[in-house]
């Protein structure tokens, strides 16, 4: 029998209780880490100087544990030159890889992209090939029968050359470490039409993947707190995914670094954007506590932006910064950035009325009517024109003819989002499929597995997916390392940006047709608009529960709707 050792029981109640006191300190950040193997070997060297053998054997799931066994080990070899294999893991992804080696140890580059060529690019290649925000080339030591686990960055392949002259490598086993936010899938969508499907379901992934400790805009860049381009993915995040603390957290980051008379991220419309993000999480969420918080920070935004609005209802906002594809535009911008000070206006008099500050609610009001005053001409910007509508200076029927004129050309795949609600606000469903279609579907059909920073749809024309390996003779263009503008020029451009995804939250609210009448959730709006759709069917998240809708149309073209809500809230059909 064992003998009681006073002594050692006394060491470690000693450790325990330091650990303890050490929990306390430990600030968790929610997320949850699975590993992944690799899909498909896209590329190896094949001279007899720098030689890969058996890579196969890097596609089969391992244990994780490096062994005394032999069998079954992937060998580098490097007689002259330097041995390479690019991965490729399927889908886009958040996180790291990590490297099984056996007898053989060494150093190794890695090289992480979001399409095989950037993963194969150097530094300052195409413009835009960095390690900005997110290190994703990288060189490190392998051990000897142990493993390296490195990176933290957004990508989909991994490119791992073998450095040491004259040696040879052994690897067991090469996993991606993807990091995520473990959380349900509760708002769903679903139609007689395979690529909306697919679409909805990749823009729900491509926010998903952004939300991480803070909601960030990209996942390799840019890893930070965009206000404005928050707004979209809060919609999605909202119809998806229900009430985030991801959410509330970045919201209090950028107002509390953010001091007035500063505005966020150095932009005006993005303080504008965070009055609309509280309204509209209030009206999803019924969280009233945390709105009462921002009342402060709200009424000082407000009297700030009123400062701007002269006596004819214009604006005196110098920077009209919306999105970089519009920043040509400067004429349309204003128009844009116009009217969203009037749906800035809006939201804060309906929050201020919801806390009982009539007389603030009442002074946002008039903030509001004054600039209604003052149409400004968006100068053929789509994206100007779009939001003209949301905010009422501009009847939807008249608007939805330039929004479809020339197709999805002007788009952009933040700004699209309210063109496609401008559609809908004119019951153009039919037009904003085909655009959603046409637009977030030519992304699929290159590949992506994510949406983008930016698209434009002439970028398709002879151009390579995004799994493809261009050979230098090819006279295709390359479609990550060829385009982009601005501030994401060739490989710099992200390709898993959060403010993509308008085509979830357009489904749900547009097709499925559900919407919050008052906060909470507690009364719902079901009003389908199905297009050229047979049927749409989902679940929609409140807080009481998930409510279940099915439409389908009949063949007089009737839609017959059926809804099951939980206790506590009120379905209107409309």
């Amino acid at each position: 029998m064992m003998q009681y050792n006073k002594e050692k029981m006394v060491k470690i109640e000693k450790y325990i209780g330091v650990y303890n006191e050490m929990k306390t300190e430990l600030r968790p950040n929610g997320m949850t880490t699975s590993y992944v193997y690799p899909r498909r070997i896209l590329w190896t060297s094949s001279a007899p100087e720098a030689e890969v053998r058996n890579a196969e054997c890097l596609l089969r799931n391992c244990d994780g544990q490096a062994t005394l066994e032999s069998r079954e080990l992937c060998r580098m070899i490097n007689r002259g030159a330097r041995a390479g294999i690019l991965l490729d893991f399927g889908f886009e992804m958040q996180g790291g890889v990590r490297i099984l080696t056996h007898l053989l140890k060494g150093n190794v580059r890695i090289r992480f992209g979001e399409s095989a060529m950037e993963a194969m690019s150097e530094i300052g290649e195409k413009g835009g090939a960095t390690n900005d925000h997110a290190i994703r080339d990288l060189t490190c030591p392998l051990p000897f029968l142990g493993s390296a686990t490195v990176g933290n960055t957004g990508f989909r392949f991994v490119r791992i050359d073998f450095l040491d002259e004259d040696a040879d490598l052994d690897l067991r086993e090469i996993c991606a470490v993807f990091t995520y936010r473990d959380v349900e899938y509760q708002g769903t969508f679903e139609c007689d039409d395979a690529l909306l499907n697919e679409i909805f379901h990749t823009a729900a992934y491509t926010v998903h993947l952004n939300m991480q400790t803070y909601l960030w805009d990209g996942i390799k860049r840019d890893r930070l707190v965009w206000i404005g381009d928050m707004h979209p993915e809060i919609s999605t995040v909202m119809n998806v995914f229900g009430s985030q603390d991801c959410v509330t957290r970045s919201l209090d980051l950028i107002r509390d670094n953010t001091p007035l008379p500063s505005v966020m991220n150095g932009i005006p419309a993005y303080t504008l954007w965070w009055i609309l993000i509280q309204r509209d999480l209030y009206l999803y969420s019924g969280n009233s506590e945390y709105l009462a918080g921002q009342i402060g920070y709200l009424r000082d935004a407000v009297s700030y932006f009123s400062g701007l609005i002269d006596a004819d209802g214009k604006n005196k906002i110098e920077n009209n910064f919306l999105d970089w594809p519009s920043s040509v535009n400067e004429a349309g911008q204003k128009a844009g950035v116009h009217a969203l000070m009037i749906l800035a206006m809006d939201a804060a008099s309906d929050i201020f009325r919801v806390l009982g500050k009539s007389d603030d609610a009442g002074f946002a009001a008039l903030c509001a009517k004054k600039l209604r005053a003052a149409v400004y001409d968006p100068n053929g910007l789509k994206q100007a024109v779009a939001l003209q509508v949301l905010a009422g200076q501009r009847d939807p029927d008249s608007a939805a003819e330039l929004l479809t004129e020339n197709g999805v050309h002007g788009y952009s795949t933040f700004l699209g989002y309210y063109i496609l609600k401008a559609l809908g606000e004119a019951d153009r469903t039919e037009d904003a499929l085909d655009a959603i279609r046409e637009y977030w579907g030519t992304m699929l059909g290159l590949g992506a597995t994510t949406f983008w920073e930016d698209f434009d749809i002439d970028w398709a024309e002879n151009c390579s997916r995004l799994d493809e390996i261009l050979p230098p003779d090819s006279d295709k263009k390359d479609i990550h390392g060829d385009f982009g503008g601005y501030c994401y020029k060739g490989y710099r451009h992200s390709l898993c940006h959060g403010w993509a995804s308008g085509p979830a939250p357009f489904l749900m609210q547009y097709v499925l047709g559900v919407k919050p009448l008052e906060p909470g959730c507690r009364r719902l709006l079901v009003s389908p608009s199905l297009g050229n759709l047979k049927f749409a069917r989902g679940t929609f998240p409140t807080p009481f529960g998930i409510v279940r809708i099915e439409h389908r149309k009949t063949d007089d073209g009737e839609v017959e709707t059926s809804v099951d809500a939980p206790h506590g809230v009120e379905i209107v059909l409309g």
